[in-house]
């Protein structure tokens, strides 16, 4: 970062110099220190308190991406701020103002693209096809448009604020910024009305020392709010990338973790299936069909299955008795039934004896001996 100058700087640039006694203009008594030899002195103190708080507000619209329009016509300061200004490439008018500058921005826009309408055919050739007068008249409105705009090519809006070195030579222009309401920043000798400017810089306007130390204070101020606007670009730009990085991160996880949570719920779908597999399996291999056995029917033998008495050898094993209550409860309708002979035929049917089974049972009607 740039040394700040301070009230000795000034002072060996002649900043502190003001005009004649005579010359004075009573409003700027404020900032005047004393009198000596029939000149006014300017208070450097004060100087360097205004140019502090005329560069923060500089750099704060630097900062925000507006542009400032610098002005000095005088010839002691056109080339100082032309080279100054050019470095923090900032518009800049250093010719004749031209009239309605700001208050009729439309038609100057019109001149500057009148200027590149000239460098287009010159490109593509058009240019050539043109009479030697044609061209000459051609260049010379070029280089008339290049001498008074060529500064300002790029400013394709309204300024944010004017810097104007000599505002008694510069009036029109203080004018024009005032009817827009641009903020005014301006370097303001003993001799010039300091009411109409916003941001006033108490210095000698005259002296190219003078001009040159307040004019590097001033873009130096503005290069640091373009570098804070650029590092603020570049946080942005890092910060949405990591943003984009970061959801992406999370869309992944996500997708991951639904994929963990699909599998799981398939896992978790198949072992149930499985398991519901199994149980049909295994209620298949131990349920026997008890309705060969005479005197049970469809709904005894359900009885029976519930009961846990669904295979041939859990039957034959049963007691009659015991078989009879699990039908009872069952239901009141099978209370007739006379399981007696069920476990001598669950016996024969766990034995595979079919044959003798049946023969039994054509033997003996309804299953009672």
């Amino acid at each position: 970062m740039a040394k700040k100058a301070e009230v000795k700087d000034l002072l060996e640039a002649g900043v502190h110099f003001g005009h004649l006694t005579r010359k004075w203009n009573p409003n700027m008594a404020p900032y005047i220190y004393m009198e000596r030899n029939g000149i006014h002195v300017i208070n450097l103190y004060k100087t360097v308190a205004k140019m502090e708080e005329a560069n923060e507000a500089l750099s704060k619209i630097a900062a925000s991406g507006r542009k400032i329009l610098f002005v000095a016509t005088k010839k002691q300061a056109k080339d100082i701020v032309a080279e100054k200004v050019a470095n923090v490439n900032m518009p800049y008018i250093t010719e004749r103002w031209p009239g309605g500058m700001l208050t009729n921005f439309v038609t100057i826009r019109k001149a500057v693209k009148k200027m590149a309408s000239i460098d287009r055919m010159k490109k593509d050739g058009t240019f050539n096809t043109l009479s030697k007068k044609e061209r000459l008249q051609v260049d010379r409105l070029r280089a008339k448009l290049e001498k008074n705009l060529g500064s300002i090519s790029d400013m394709t809006r309204l300024p944010g604020a004017l810097f104007i070195v000599d505002t008694m030579r510069e009036h029109i222009a203080v004018k024009e910024a005032q009817k827009l309401n641009i903020p005014i920043f301006a370097m303001v000798d003993t001799n010039s009305d300091p009411r109409p400017i916003n941001y006033v810089i108490p210095s000698n306007d005259d002296a190219s020392k003078s001009i040159d130390i307040i004019m590097t204070e001033v873009t130096n101020a503005i290069a640091q709010g373009l570098e804070e606007r650029k590092s603020e670009k570049i946080s942005a730009k890092e910060g949405a990338t990591q943003e984009v990085k970061t959801n992406e991160k999370t869309e992944k996880t996500a997708v991951k973790e639904e994929v963990v949570e699909t599998t799981k719920t398939e896992v978790i779908k198949t072992e149930k299936e499985a398991i519901v597999i199994k149980e049909v399996e295994v209620a298949k291999v131990a349920t026997d069909d008890l309705t060969k056995i005479e005197g049970i029917g469809p709904k005894a033998a359900e009885a029976l299955v519930a009961a846990g008495l669904g295979t041939y050898k859990g039957l034959a094993k049963s007691d009659p008795e015991k078989i009879k209550e699990i039908l009872t409860e069952a239901s009141s309708r099978m209370a007739h039934l006379d399981p007696g002979s069920w476990p001598k035929q669950s016996q024969m049917a766990a034995d595979g004896k079919w044959d003798e089974l049946k023969e039994w049972q054509d033997k003996v009607k309804g299953g009672v001996e």
